[in-house]
């Protein structure tokens, strides 16, 4: 549920419930029509949101990005668990001046930015150098090109665990053995994989990769179990 509410020169969306790959669309048209409506930016009360992707990460640096070529600043003001984790791991909260993964809004006492500092950026009064902004710009850019291959990335894990019967970190192990010896990125491999399952394609160099590197590491944990079994029995 998303509801949005006019409040001097700024909008106030509050999201409840879970933002992931299926609500990245609706939250998108959400803050953009908030921007459209606000003078000064949005405000975000994100305490409602039980879970929270990297896609939805995504919809928020991408609002960020155009509110601050509109002069216009995104600032979260409240995050539930879900969210400030994610923030926190992404290292993307102080780009939003958000509290941290228990709801704490840093304050002067913390050595960090209030909300005013960052409702500041795009105005003239108190706004910082133009280099400055820049820099900001730069570094949304940047975050926004590596979240954005996350769902795919994410999807591919989700294929090979089910493909091969492992768990998370195995098959992260997978994916990153097998992109290491295609030679191509990780996102890269993993589009391939997700097409090819999703279109019904045949089995192609991608599904090969993984296949062996599944096989590697389904080796590697056997022979670790193997040498666990017999230091116990040693022991």
């Amino acid at each position: 549920m998303i509801r949005a509410r006019l409040e001097g020169d700024r909008v106030v969306v509050t999201v409840r419930g879970e933002l992931d790959l299926d609500s990245a669309e609706q939250l998108q048209r959400a803050l953009h029509g908030a921007l459209g409506a606000a003078v000064g930016g949005i405000d975000l009360e994100l305490d409602g949101v039980a879970f929270c992707d990297c896609s939805a990460l995504n919809v928020l640096l991408g609002a960020r990005e155009r509110g601050l070529d509109e002069g216009k600043t995104i600032v979260v003001h409240t995050v539930s668990r879900a969210v400030g984790r994610l923030l926190e791991l992404t290292g993307t909260g102080t780009l939003f001046d958000a509290p941290g993964p228990h709801g704490h809004a840093p304050g002067p006492a913390d050595g960090a930015p209030g909300p005013t500092a960052a409702v500041a950026v795009g105005r003239r009064a108190d706004a910082p150098g133009e280099g400055v902004v820049h820099d900001l710009r730069v570094e949304v850019v940047r975050l926004r090109r590596a979240l954005q291959t996350r769902p795919v990335i994410d999807l591919a894990r989700g294929i090979v665990m089910a493909s091969f019967g492992l768990g998370v970190e195995e098959a992260w192990r997978v994916l990153a053995l097998a992109s290491q010896n295609a030679g191509v990125p990780l996102h890269r491999l993993a589009q391939d994989l997700v097409g090819a399952v999703q279109g019904g394609q045949p089995a192609g160099a991608a599904h090969e990769e993984v296949a062996a590197a599944a096989a590697t590491v389904r080796s590697e944990a056997a022979a670790a179990a193997l040498d666990g079994g017999t230091d116990r029995t040693d022991g």
